[in-house]
């Protein structure tokens, strides 16, 4: 008889908290597929069944946590779509990121494993919703069209804000909201215009972000939660 989809789900879960926190305490280098069924407390084999390579394993690692950002992000625009401005949206990422340590580890603390991982089995879906994400800002007048190389220098300056700690002790005695409010007034005053967006606008981006999201995010969920026999493990 075949597995329910909550049985799966839960033993993947299982191993993918096995390993996150394996990550944490040994890195990745260190970390086998031995010592995570170990800690799960399953067989080898039984890890087999929905990741074929480690790779593809702490690639599903870094895409459930992406995945629970998503839907807390998803909650906060359902509460109040003016969440979706970027400043506010950048903010919230920032905190939720800073709140979780799997997720915060995995981005300030690993960097090397974050550049293996960078090419994951989703990149191309990723990709789509990123352009997405940006026509619909800049067609709604929530980012600036003027920037040039505007996802580059997005990221550039949202990703210095999770490194930093890793290479200064200049946010020593900062808390987590007050490095927030830093980031989002960066976003605030370089890339988005200086007039407020209308209401109508607002809600119009809004709609559509999350749309996006919740089409990416299932296909999150179905790559992870997928029973996997069709490479040969390494």
């Amino acid at each position: 008889m075949a597995e329910s989809p909550d049985r799966t789900a839960g033993r993947a879960d299982r191993i993918l908290d096995a390993a996150g926190a394996l990550l944490t305490r040994l890195g990745y280098r260190k970390v086998t597929i031995e010592d995570i069924a170990n800690q799960a407390g399953i067989g080898k084999g039984t890890i087999y069944l929905h990741w074929r390579t480690k790779e593809n394993l702490f690639h599903a690692l870094l895409l459930r946590e992406s995945l629970r950002a998503s839907e807390s992000v998803l909650e906060r625009l359902d509460e109040d779509p003016a969440e979706v401005i970027p400043h506010r949206f950048q903010r919230a990422v920032f905190l939720y990121t800073q709140r979780n340590p799997l997720l915060s580890a995995l981005i300030s603390g690993h960097t090397e494993l974050m550049g293996r991982l960078r090419k994951h089995p989703l990149q191309d879906q990723d990709a789509v919703v990123t352009d997405r994400y940006l026509k619909t800002m800049t067609d709604q007048g929530l980012l600036r069209d003027d920037i040039p190389n505007l996802l580059f220098a997005l990221r550039s300056a949202a990703l210095g804000f999770y490194l930093m700690d890793s290479f200064t002790t200049d946010g020593e005695g900062l808390t987590p909201e007050e490095k927030a409010d830093a980031l989002a007034h960066i976003i605030r005053t370089a890339f988005e215009p200086p007039e407020k967006p209308s209401p109508a606008n607002v809600a119009a981006t809004a709609a559509e972000v999350s749309q996006a999201f919740r089409e990416l995010a299932a296909t999150y969920r179905a790559w992870i939660y997928r029973q996997d026999g069709t490479e040969e493990p390494v």
